[in-house]
């Protein structure tokens, strides 16, 4: 796409960077531990396949009969809030199906649709309280269990922060997923982690107190390692999920360029596939 931004910190991969990782990279210290985090993934090995249980999905479909790619959008820790679903309608109105699974939910019937108002919060610990009450498993599960009705239909997985975790997990482990689109956060890489040719991009503050640049520099070498194409982003002085606006966190002018980057991307994949 060949866009830039500001200069990176030392050691981390400029804006919009594609290049081939030299050697093995370095070995970071651990990041913080944040309601992102979803487990260990050298032990969660999730493969696409249908299961039982569905997971109350919202889904969004645009005006028109379009080919473009489904996007699948998993929400942060904080759950289902309305900035998640206003980006499920911006990326509507720019042609996609998106489709939304509250991971919170509880299914009430064979369907699985669920009646409760969705849960959210906007105090961390509270998020950290309700993916505890969860499980960080089971919440990787519901995400693949959301995923499994559309992957035949090559979708692109995106997340928000826990939901970037999950969409990296649950990606690296379909072998039709069509892209992958990650705001606000990241997740942990098996050694044996294998994504050919994935097209992938990161949007991220900086600094984000959750994603240190050491962190961000090694998990960047694995994911190119694993043959992901990634492009990088970061937005200088944003908060962690700085495209909430109802958060302290909120960066307008970043929320728009990441909006116009991703969406540029995701027109690209459109493209590629046709």
């Amino acid at each position: 796409m060949g866009r830039r931004g500001p200069a990176p910190a030392p050691g981390v991969p400029p804006n919009g960077c594609r290049r081939r990782p030299p050697g093995n990279g370095p070995t970071p210290r651990r990041r913080p531990r944040h309601p992102g985090d979803v487990g260990d993934p050298a032990r969660i090995r999730v493969r696409v396949a249908p299961t039982p249980g569905p997971v109350p999905t919202r889904t969004s479909r645009p005006e028109s009969d379009s080919d473009v790619a489904d996007v699948i959008l998993f929400h942060s820790a904080l759950g289902l809030r309305p900035a998640v679903l206003d980006l499920a309608e911006r990326l509507r109105a720019a042609g996609h199906t998106v489709h939304v699974p509250d991971l919170y939910a509880e299914t009430d019937g064979p369907g699985g649709a669920g009646t409760a108002a969705p849960v959210v919060t906007d105090d961390t610990q509270k998020a950290a309280e309700l993916v505890e009450s969860v499980g960080r498993e089971e919440l990787l599960r519901r995400a693949a269990r959301a995923a499994a009705p559309h992957s035949e239909r090559r979708p692109v997985y995106a997340g928000l922060s826990l939901g970037a975790s999950l969409a990296q997990t649950v990606a690296l482990g379909d072998s039709r997923a069509r892209g992958l689109l990650l705001l606000h956060g990241t997740a942990d890489l098996p050694e044996d982690a294998s994504a050919p040719d994935l097209p992938a991009q990161l949007h991220i503050a900086d600094p984000d107190p959750f994603e240190p640049h050491d962190w961000q520099t090694a998990w960047y070498l694995g994911m190119r390692r694993a043959g992901v194409d990634l492009e990088v982003f970061r937005y200088p002085g944003a908060g962690h999920l700085y495209t909430d606006p109802d958060l302290p966190d909120h960066d307008a002018e970043a929320t728009e360029r990441t909006l116009t980057i991703a969406l540029d991307f995701l027109a690209e994949l459109d493209a590629a596939g046709e």
